[in-house]
């Protein structure tokens, strides 16, 4: 099974033919794609309520990546937030998210670590230390430090990737000299590969000035680009369940039109997306 979906539902005004100005309901999003990623969860975790009026809104069989905190990440130490240790924050957000777990509407938890996480004793205790906090929920990784894929730790660090049960995070980004990672498609769990697709603008990756999160995924795949992908994608569905393709080259609005455009080159149609059908109350 080939899934396909954007980061965030507020700015795709383009799948309702509006522009990136219209913010998109989550409804109104999920009537065309079957998933979505949400990073509100990296900054600060929301309430129960609202984990469970995410749920309420989207049709039966659709699904949620969930961004971690960036305290689960080491973004931030927990202490600047005031939670009493790093295994609370796991647990309020396992918590607060269970509304999803128990609707089944949980594709994976996704753990995106920083560019100074790099291969290290500590980290890979980390690693499992995080498997050991969130035992039986579904988790993906994506590093931004390419130590992991040098030759001389590479296949360690996929025997540890599928070892935890982590789904490997397959990456398309600009190749900058800090803070990228090659792309790899290789799957590490049977369950579920994530494809994440950053576009390829170089400058605006590399040049983390004022404007950095304005300009470091505005891109736009042409389609001799995503054709190239379509090989890799269906290639892993012979030995994993589902691949998911997010696409997040959202600065200019390029996503929905990508995301679209690659289902067409995959023959894809979705179905069970018909939130009107839905009762709210």
């Amino acid at each position: 099974m080939i899934t396909i979906g954007l980061t965030t539902w507020t700015e795709h005004g383009s799948l309702v033919g509006a522009d990136q100005a219209r913010k998109l309901t989550l409804p109104e999003y999920s009537e065309f794609l079957p998933c979505v990623e949400l990073d509100t969860p990296f900054y600060g975790i929301p309430r129960q309520s609202s984990f469970a009026k995410w749920t309420q809104e989207t049709p039966e069989q659709f699904q949620f990546i969930i961004k971690a905190n960036q305290v689960m990440t080491r973004h931030r130490d927990y202490q600047e937030t005031g939670a009493p240790s790093v295994e609370a924050v796991f647990q309020q957000f396992r918590d607060n998210s269970r509304p999803l777990v128990e609707a089944g509407k949980l594709k994976t938890i996704l753990l995106q670590f920083p560019p100074y996480f790099g291969v290290s004793r500590e980290n890979i205790l980390y690693l499992q230390q995080v498997r050991q906090f969130l035992p039986d929920l579904p988790l993906a990784v994506e590093f931004r430090n390419k130590t992991w894929y040098e030759e001389i730790y590479l296949k360690r660090t996929l025997n540890l990737l599928r070892q935890l049960t982590y789904s490997h995070v397959i990456v398309d980004e600009p190749q900058t000299p800090a803070g990228s990672v090659p792309y790899y498609p290789v799957a590490t769990n049977d369950d579920l590969a994530i494809f994440r697709l950053h576009g390829r603008n170089f400058s605006g990756w590399a040049n983390q000035d004022r404007n950095w999160r304005n300009q470091r995924t505005l891109y736009r795949y042409r389609e001799s680009e995503l054709q190239a992908l379509v090989p890799d994608i269906q290639r892993l569905t012979a030995t994993t369940k589902e691949i998911c393709v997010i696409f997040n080259n959202n600065s200019g609005g390029d996503a929905a039109g990508n995301a679209l455009a690659l289902k067409k080159l995959l023959g894809l149609e979705f179905t069970g997306l018909n939130p009107q059908q839905i009762d709210l109350f």
